[in-house]
């Protein structure tokens, strides 16, 4: 699948119907850009209708962008507010302070630069990386470095800052994050995909990357402008569908219904819930339960003791005292009567 995520948006519905018939031969999706120069207005609604209205290529995915020229830091925090009106949000740097902006932007898709002006600002490799790693692409486009003034393009000099600053471009991301657009106001600005390889390998972008910077790179970019919209953060999506159907007394049906309401339910769940036990709590009942073991086993052993005194006096009782002779120091035989209580005790 190969991108073209900059075509301007006309009045001129002819001609634009042109420029889409002949990107479908080579393109899946392309993006109708708006440019918008000055303060922003209250209304943020995009100027592009949806759907356009004339007939359109079948199997042409058509997105809608806004270029945003950044002339000062504090047009920043509007940047949120044009998310819902526009698939794409593209910035266009005109200083180093707005390019650090733009770089470390959360809501930016796309950083296209005016590579046909004069001279460019420097670009550092640590803020550019910034941006990469965000998800943040940058943009090329060719459109004023093929054609002539009288055709609409910016002639042999703006073709010549076109290649000096994208050479720069390419160097300072080292080739990464780089997506190439045509930026074509008629059909004959318009290159196909294999030929925009070309164009980049111009550049100092490899076969290989030129013809990613109008496939996989372009096509990340979509991928994460289209999870910012549907999702949280670009994580969790949102998806309708697989709710089941609720039954008569289960949460949702309310009074009528004759079910409980859901903060009722709540509300129980919350009375009835256990409590957690604090550390404090854990060790006093673990030492009640010890004093109880100690106290449990101190009285099974005195019962035990009076098991036994019970029993020797029994058999003493029974048998009677014992007789035993001995002889004492004198070698005459004396009777000793041991008692056998007595033994015990």
């Amino acid at each position: 699948m190969f991108y073209d995520l900059n075509v301007p948006y006309t009045t001129n519905h002819a001609e634009l119907q042109r420029t889409l018939s002949f990107l479908a031969e080579r393109y899946n999706t392309i993006a109708l850009s708006h440019t918008h120069t000055g303060k922003l207005p209250t209304d943020l609604t995009s100027p592009i209708p949806t759907p356009l209205p004339f007939p359109t290529p079948p199997g042409l995915h058509i997105l809608t962008r806004l270029t945003l020229p950044l002339l000062t830091p504090s047009q920043a925090p509007r940047l949120p507010a044009l998310l819902p009106h526009y698939t794409l949000l593209a910035l266009r740097p005109t200083t180093p302070q707005t390019l650090l902006v733009a770089c470390q932007s959360p809501v930016a898709h796309l950083i296209s630069l005016d590579l046909t002006s004069t001279r460019l600002f420097p670009l550092p490799r640590k803020t550019l990386a910034l941006a990469v790693h965000n998800g943040i692409r940058f943009e090329i486009c060719y459109a004023a470095g093929v054609l002539d003034g009288s055709a609409g393009g910016g002639g042999a000099l703006a073709r010549r800052h076109l290649i000096g600053n994208a050479t720069a471009l390419v160097r300072a991301t080292q080739g990464r994050g780089v997506v190439v657009s045509s930026e074509a106001r008629s059909a004959l600005g318009v290159r196909g995909p294999w030929d925009v390889g070309n164009l980049a390998a111009g550049w100092g972008l490899g076969g290989e990357r030129g013809r990613e910077a109008v496939g996989r790179e372009a096509r990340g970019c979509v991928v994460r402008a289209e999870g910012m919209r549907g999702g949280w953060r670009g994580v969790v999506s949102v998806v309708v569908g697989g709710e089941r159907e609720v039954g008569k007394g289960e949460v949702g049906k309310g009074k009528e219904g004759g079910g409980k309401r859901k903060a009722e339910v709540l509300e129980e769940g919350k009375k009835n819930a256990e409590k957690p036990v604090s550390k404090r709590e854990m060790k006093r009942r673990a030492k009640k339960a010890r004093q109880e073991a100690k106290a449990g086993g101190g009285e099974d052993a005195a019962s035990e003791r009076m098991t036994q005194d019970g029993s020797a006096k029994k058999r003493n009782a029974e048998t009677g005292p014992v007789t035993k002779t001995c002889n004492t120091a004198d070698d005459s035989p004396k009777d000793t009567t041991i008692n056998i209580m007595d033994k015990v005790d």
